[in-house]
């Protein structure tokens, strides 16, 4: 696949791929008590979101990522059409390009690209029924709002 990513790079010279995992969300009975006991028991920094993962860019060590593990409420209808009891979030670099590919390959894209101060996001669905939900974030507004991390 690298190969076939390299060929089809767009003419900013950015590979359209996945660069990491942008969250992990599930579903749970009760989002905030599993959010307290994931607080209590195993030192996550939380709000009413989640836990957000702060790490270091490989390839630009100055530079914090973040990594968004978010409990939504059983029956939350976020992952739909999806019948899985979580959802994963890729982040991206060049979501429009990957969108172009991943539609010529035939994949279910179920939204158009959005626009957001903290980055683009797009929801596709996997060849299993798993909707996935592709981000290319911009990280520094999460720096910039500062706040608690887990480190």
């Amino acid at each position: 696949m690298k190969d076939q990513f390299d060929q089809n790079e767009n003419r900013e010279g950015i590979t359209p791929k996945v660069t990491g995992i942008g969250g992990i969300f599930f579903f749970s009975e009760d989002p905030k008590g599993i959010r307290e006991w994931y607080a209590k028991n195993l030192g996550l920094e939380v709000n009413e979101w989640g836990s957000s993962f702060e790490f270091r860019n490989a390839h630009r060590p100055e530079e914090i990522n973040y990594l968004q593990w978010s409990p939504f409420k059983k029956g939350s209808e976020y992952f739909a059409p999806s019948k899985k009891e979580f959802m994963i979030n890729y982040r991206v670099q060049n979501i429009e390009a990957l969108v172009g590919k991943l539609k010529e390959n035939g994949v279910t894209v179920l939204d158009e690209i959005e626009s957001f101060e903290y980055g683009k996001f797009v929801h596709i669905m996997d060849s299993e029924g798993n909707k996935i939900e592709l981000w290319e974030p911009v990280d520094k507004v999460f720096t910039e709002m500062g706040g608690s991390t887990t480190k």
